[in-house]
């Protein structure tokens, strides 16, 4: 069965009388292809977490399942996003994202993480579905091993590609960051060109300004400890003077 046919029979409208699954429903994800495609999934997921640490608007997350046919076989030949974030929803755990359990919504934003084996459907098929049905904001792809690297924004129900800036970045509107190519990886970077840290690199960050900020309260105590010994040799040899030749005259 083609692409095409698969789509026209996932995007058929379901009758108002159709019962619903229950929404408890478990993820049926395989593994990803490569532990560079895990790396990959849990560096985005874990960036945009730190980024936006403070809120608690939002679910991020990958290789996960989203069921949004009700009669969801193996997501109807497509299985779940490699990474993708909701907006404007609850940040909690979840066993998967259950559309009909969610107030209807679906992804603002997916990344698929291609491979030999994914590459195709990941450009055709779930291309489509994002677009068609989903109607996925932002759809973006990156190969790991060859950096290939695409991006897209859904205007007037089609999906447009989006344009590189001079650092060969993509912007999405819904995150409103970047996304680009940094060491080989697939990254955030802010409005104003700063990446945005993992929270490793965020701990690390923090522990070299701790350390710079002691360093330099370091100096100044040696500094101050310099200048009163100074002052305590200047004083000495006052004295001396005091007692050789009297108090120094005005």
């Amino acid at each position: 069965m083609s692409s095409a046919q698969n789509l026209e029979i996932i995007s058929q409208d379901v009758s108002e009388d159709v019962i619903f699954p229950p929404g408890d429903l478990l993820s049926d994800e395989p593994p990803l292809e490569t532990e560079l495609h895990l790396r990959q999934m849990l560096l985005l997921i874990q960036c945009l977490e730190w980024w936006w640490r403070e809120g608690q608007d939002f679910y991020a997350c990958g290789n996960l399942t989203i069921y949004y046919s009700p009669r969801q076989r193996k997501s109807e030949q497509f299985r779940g996003p490699d990474f993708f974030v909701v907006l404007d929803t609850e940040r909690k755990p979840r066993k998967s994202w259950v559309v009909w359990e969610e107030d209807g919504k679906y992804p603002n934003v997916i990344v698929e993480i291609l491979s030999p084996k994914t590459a195709d459907t990941d450009r055709g098929l779930k291309k489509q579905i994002y677009q068609d049905i989903w109607r996925t904001p932002n759809y973006f792809w990156f190969d790991p091993q060859t950096l290939e690297f695409k991006g897209f924004e859904l205007l007037g129900g089609r999906y447009q590609e989006l344009n590189p800036n001079e650092n060969g970045w993509l912007w999405s509107q819904q995150l409103e960051l970047y996304l680009g190519i940094y060491e080989s990886k697939l990254r955030f970077f802010t409005v104003d060109g700063q990446l945005v840290p993992s929270p490793e690199e965020a701990a690390q960050k923090e522990h070299e300004r701790a350390q710079q900020e002691q360093q330099q309260r370091q100096q100044a105590e040696q500094q101050r400890e310099e200048a009163l010994q100074q002052l305590a040799e200047m004083e000495v040899m006052l004295a001396r003077y005091r007692e050789r030749f009297g108090d120094l005259t005005e």
